[in-house]
């Protein structure tokens, strides 16, 4: 699992931020010219609180200085601002400063710093911060691999509804990685990934369902959970749910929808669906291979919300 650094919405946190401040305030007036694209009157607006030690204010300056696309962008000045309202205790500053050290934006690389103030947030129930240590520890990414360390992280996140933390909280459970192998344990935790929509996970379930993977076989329940992972364009998942129509397992033989599941794997570059379909086509009327057509079509042009 290749360890991905996503950045934050320096917007949607400048506003999330916000909400416990008036209106009118300086910080707020700030942010609305920062959105409206006046970065120099937001920056005048907000510096002097954030001058005086407002935490808030410092946070809000890191944020307007990080974005790329701004024309202040200043990753010196950013880290800058992050630092004041990280060491006041500021946990998305934290997360941030942390973000700084990794990618060696506007101060000189280091992943023990980064992993200090991953920490220090993550500690505080920072659930991004957790996600990146549980992820860092577990591919040994710029430290030492420590299964047990990432599976307290993850741990800690996936209590949170954090669903790449409870799919990855899933496999350590299944593959016995930082604790005692536990198939139960590792279902429990990718079910909670596939209800909250976690198109791995439903896959994943969908796979064990279908071969009895350390787990009671179950056709329907296979079924179930490659149509949730199918409509939301999981490629394999459309082949899986063609190949469960066209053998009839847990659903009634149905060469129709067979063809369809099946010809959208194929669309979507998958050419063993491509295969089958073709091969199905040939037990077909060309009456049934039309209806599929247009359950196809239908299929796409509803964004995958017309695919029953």
């Amino acid at each position: 699992m290749k360890l991905l650094y996503k950045y934050i919405c320096a917007s949607v946190l400048l506003l999330i931020v916000s909400t416990g401040h008036l209106f009118a305030d300086p910080i707020s007036e700030g942010q609305q010219a920062y959105l409206q694209g006046n970065y120099a009157e937001a920056v005048r607006l907000v510096s002097p609180l954030a001058e005086k030690g407002d935490i808030l204010a410092q946070y809000n300056l890191g944020v307007m200085y990080a974005n790329e696309k701004s024309e202040i962008h200043d990753n010196k000045e950013a880290a800058k601002w992050f630092l004041l309202a990280a060491e006041q205790g500021d946990t998305d500053a934290q997360v941030w400063l942390g973000e700084s050290y990794i990618g060696g934006r506007g101060v000189t690389w280091d992943v023990q710093k980064a992993v200090d103030w991953y920490r220090l947030a993550g500690e505080q129930g920072h659930i991004v911060a957790q996600v990146r240590l549980g992820l860092m520890y577990d591919e040994g990414q710029g430290v030492t691999q420590d299964h047990q360390e990432a599976v307290k992280w993850y741990q800690l996140a996936a209590k949170q509804d954090q669903v790449d933390a409870q799919y990855r909280l899933g496999a350590m459970y299944d593959e016995g990685q930082g604790i005692s192998q536990d198939h139960q344990e590792a279902v429990k935790w990718y079910r909670s990934a596939a209800d909250l929509g976690y198109v791995s996970a439903q896959f994943k379930l969908a796979v064990m369902y279908d071969h009895g993977e350390n787990i009671a076989q179950d056709y329907q329940e296979a079924l179930k959970f490659y149509y949730l992972a199918a409509v939301q364009g999981h490629t394999n998942a459309q082949a899986s749910l063609g190949m469960m129509y066209g053998q009839g397992q847990g659903v009634s033989k149905n060469n129709i929808r067979a063809y369809m599941w099946l010809d959208l794997a194929a669309s979507n570059g998958s050419g063993l669906a491509e295969h089958g379909r073709n091969l199905l086509a040939k037990k077909m009327s060309s009456l049934e291979v039309k209806e599929s057509k247009e359950l196809v079509q239908a299929c796409k042009d509803s964004g995958y919300k017309d695919c029953k």
